[in-house]
């Protein structure tokens, strides 16, 4: 058709073919420009629904987080995407203006001339200069990778995001492109330059569903993992709860262990019981029957996904006599010794703490419930007298006589033996010289601060310290082995526990020379 001489009749049979290449060409193009528009229509569609979800989504997180805490984290994360979401979509619903820039809607149909936006000039003319960007494509640019960035800083530290993350960053990837012939284009370049603005327009609309997709990935895995995190184990303890809650020396315990969930924010709405709902919880106030076992029981209501659940509990429990003794004993001794925090515990049987009160000259109430410090100043006796307040309102007193004790005096040591050593004179010289009191209830410490050092012929030396110094060191040069070195006269103080007490006279040590 295109070689050799041609009759005039074959001329226009040619120019004829190429006049029906053209038209299927243009209608073909009308078609391809009109898919475009159904492709747009479409994502339009679905996102318009998608708005709708994932509102509801978020809706329902921040529902959840008012009743559950384990949502509280979820819920807020959802809304910090929501709010990134939403201003990124904004962001593409402006650039759609630049699709569509010049071009009316049907006043008929209500919707855009597809066939008619085969050009994008608009797009062209404002989103590049030159092989490269203008400042709006540039700034385009910056928008996707901080909607990115944002996201990021978000759900990135989240593992069970890294798909969402991952989806995110190839969807908007924009590093540059290499189209099918092989040359590098720009990443705006290669996806609006010199396309149909109805191309141009769908892509964008695609890109906004690409977004809300990514949104509700991340609703749905948050609430899942927020569900999760609520029926977690860990948020349950294993309760003991026995058939009754006094037994007797001798009779079998019986009960079980039961898995339980507390739950401050799980609030019943009614209670039917021997008590009443206060701050959210029922509150048991009843008169106790007779001595033996007792039953309790009664129904609590909850409500759930707006309906009544009904909750009832069943247990026991055991009277016993009215006590009319104190329960007063000295952890450590039979006696209390002056100056020392004597420990106690003293209770009455049947009452709790907050109810019992103690009394005596030097007693105070230590850390734990039931416990007391007896530190007695003076005298040879003291008196703890206890009072118990029952729970009708009754009291019941009680009282015990303790003598009063001091502290008795050290034993002296010296290199570590008690009372006596032996050894070379030269062990004795470095001997460091040592109070304790052996089998006594309390460990106190003591330091010795001075001694009297004394050899047989030879002047006593006074020697402030612990340790034998160079005068001593000098009588002992005037030893002979089988000689006596006295220390007596040892002066201590006591550290650390009872260092307000002045101790006794400290036992003398002696040392035989070898």
């Amino acid at each position: 058709m295109a070689g050799g001489k041609l009759t005039p009749r074959q001329k226009m049979i040619n120019l004829m073919y190429l006049v029906f290449i053209a038209m299927l060409a243009l209608n073909m193009s009308k078609e391809v420009l009109s898919a475009f528009g159904l492709m747009n229509e479409k994502f339009d569609s679905a996102n318009s629904s998608s708005i709708t979800t994932n509102e509801g989504m978020l809706q329902a997180l921040d529902k959840k987080a008012l009743e559950d805490p384990h949502f509280a984290d979820a819920a807020a994360q959802s809304n910090k995407v929501a709010d990134i979401t939403k201003k990124f979509y904004a962001y593409i619903d402006n650039l759609k203006k630049d699709a569509t820039n010049g071009v009316e809607v049907d006043k008929e149909t209500g919707k855009l001339p597809y066939e008619a936006m085969d050009k994008g000039l608009h797009i062209d003319e404002t989103w590049f200069k030159g092989d490269g960007y203008s400042s709006k494509g540039n700034d385009i640019v910056s928008a996707i990778e901080k909607y990115k960035a944002d996201m990021k800083s978000v759900i990135g530290s989240n593992s069970k995001m890294n798909n969402v993350m991952s989806e995110l960053n190839s969807k908007f990837d924009t590093k540059d492109v290499k189209d099918g012939e092989g040359i590098t284009k720009k990443y705006l370049s290669y996806h609006f330059e010199h396309f149909p603005s109805i191309a141009s327009l769908a892509k964008l609309t695609s890109w906004q569903n690409d977004v809300k997709k990514a949104e509700a990935d991340v609703y749905s895995i948050l609430l899942g993992k927020a569900a999760v995190e609520s029926m977690s184990l860990k948020n349950f303890q294993a309760i003991v709860a026995l058939d009754k809650n006094v037994y007797f020396q001798g009779e079998q315990v019986t009960g079980k262990v039961v898995i339980g969930k507390y739950d401050a924010n799980t609030k019943p709405t009614s209670f039917q019981g021997p008590g009443k709902i206060e701050n959210g919880q029922a509150v048991i106030s009843m008169t106790a029957g007779g001595i033996g076992e007792q039953n309790i029981n009664g129904t609590f209501t909850f409500m759930e996904e707006g309906k009544p659940v009904p909750l009832k509990f069943e247990g026991k429990y055991v009277v016993v006599p009215r006590p009319n003794s104190a329960n007063i004993s000295a952890d450590k001794m039979n006696v209390v010794y002056r100056g020392l925090p004597n420990p106690m515990t003293i209770s009455f049987a049947g009452i709790s703490d907050n109810n019992v009160n103690a009394s005596a000259t030097g007693l105070t109430k230590a850390a734990k419930p039931g416990t007391y410090n007896l530190n007695p100043s003076s005298g040879t006796e003291v008196t703890v007298s206890v009072t118990g307040k029952m729970s009708d309102g009754k009291t019941v007193t009680d009282k015990k006589v303790f003598r009063v004790k001091n502290i008795p005096p050290p034993t002296g040591y010296i290199a570590g033996e008690m009372g006596s050593g032996k050894g070379p004179k030269s062990r004795l010289q470095v001997a460091q010289i040592t109070a304790k009191l052996p089998d006594f209830l309390y460990d106190l410490s003591y330091t010795v601060t001075q001694f009297t050092f004394k050899v047989s012929g030879q002047p006593a030396i006074i020697v402030n310290g612990d340790r034998v110094n160079a005068q001593c060191a000098a009588a002992l040069a005037k030893v002979g082995r089988g000689d006596q070195v006295s220390i007596f006269d040892i002066k201590t103080k006591i550290v650390g526990i009872g260092s307000g007490i002045v101790p006794g006279k400290c036992s003398p040590v002696t040392w035989e020379v070898q």
